[in-house]
């Protein structure tokens, strides 16, 4: 570890000496309870960018004479040998930016624009991927080819948009029976609790009275139903701890989504896609955007056209098929446009 003060001159500052100041920096419990800790999620995603990229070709050279040239023409080839998205490589460029920007907070380095080279590297952020959608009812035959803890848990999933991580976390005193609601107050995410992705996520989720008379006789059913047990907790850990989401997508989920739809060879498919087909589903028929924001949770509004709603192919030539019938032309008159 590296004890740095603001301010200090001791030596030269290499990229590495900056890389692991931030670190403990990101890593610190806030004084005030008014600041949250950052997710552990985050915090593993940005220490594995750091020490598995940035570090092996930047971590030797000193900081202040790493120059945009480099740092680009490096994403660049990177993203070619490894055919990363263009969200991939923007994430990697951000956490360099961060590790400046945080040496710059705390007087590490000038607090000019020149001192933080990643400032002036420009990539491209847009990325040709494209979710895999679902419709309700492939959804419906996706839950039916699972076992009764998984489709319950994928239905739950699937028609309220909940996070996996989220309903991992749920416990049944998270349930208001009466109100027909759930409470998010934590989320489970790689073996780790912490806080809802944001202030938003803290929402209410409303629940269906048919979802509620499921879960009913889940509690019914399962060994753990105190107040305080997980409604989704593991056997083999005596509910001690919720199930492994990875574990649920590649032995429950993605198998029997394949036997529904097609997934290409190296595309995702997880509970997210849930998330997306719900969206989806909710723009296609007609619900108004603020509804859709309180019911997916989110904190910027905009994130609905920006990555959730998706339209499919058939949706898409349904539109064509109307905006042709706007316009006039039929089979008969078409054909005297290439006469």
């Amino acid at each position: 570890m590296y004890a740095i003060e603001p301010g200090s001159k001791r030596g030269t500052l290499t990229f590495a000496v900056l890389a692991e100041f931030y670190l403990q920096e990101l890593k610190k419990v806030p004084e005030s309870k008014k600041r949250k800790p950052k997710a552990a999620s985050t915090i593993e995603d940005r220490e594995r960018i750091i020490r598995k990229r940035l570090l092996p070709r930047f971590g030797e050279m000193e900081a202040s004479k790493i120059k945009p040239s480099e740092i680009k023409r490096w994403l660049e080839s990177v993203q070619d040998e490894e055919d990363l998205e263009n969200s991939t490589v923007d994430k990697i460029r951000g956490v360099m930016h961060l590790v400046y920007s945080i040496a710059q907070a705390n007087d590490l380095i000038p607090r000019t624009v020149e001192a933080n080279p990643v400032t002036h590297v420009h990539i491209a952020t847009t990325t040709e991927y494209e979710a895999v959608l679902v419709t309700p009812q492939q959804g419906w035959n996706i839950i039916c080819r699972m076992q009764a803890f998984e489709r319950l848990l994928t239905l739950l999933v699937a028609v309220t948009g909940l996070r996996i991580g989220e309903v991992l976390a749920l416990r049944w005193k998270h349930v208001d029976w009466g109100k027909f609601r759930i409470y998010v107050v934590s989320n489970f995410v790689r073996g780790k609790f912490g806080e809802p992705k944001s202030s938003a996520s803290k929402k209410p989720v409303v629940l269906h009275s048919l979802v509620m008379g499921l879960l009913k006789n889940w509690r019914e059913t399962t060994a753990y139903a105190g107040d305080e047990d997980f409604i989704f907790g593991s056997d083999r850990l005596k509910g001690k701890q919720p199930r492994v989401p990875n574990m649920l997508v590649e032995d429950h989920l993605r198998p029997a989504a394949k036997q529904v739809i097609d997934i290409p060879h190296g595309h995702r498919f997880g509970f997210h896609n849930l998330r997306h087909a719900l969206t989806s589903f909710l723009v296609e028929i007609g619900t108004d955007s603020k509804t859709i924001q309180d019911m997916l949770r989110w904190a910027d509004p905009s994130i609905l056209l920006k990555v959730y709603a998706h339209s499919r192919m058939d949706k898409r030539m349904e539109a064509q098929a109307k905006m042709i019938e706007a316009v006039g032309p039929n089979e008969e008159t078409a054909q005297q446009l290439i006469q």
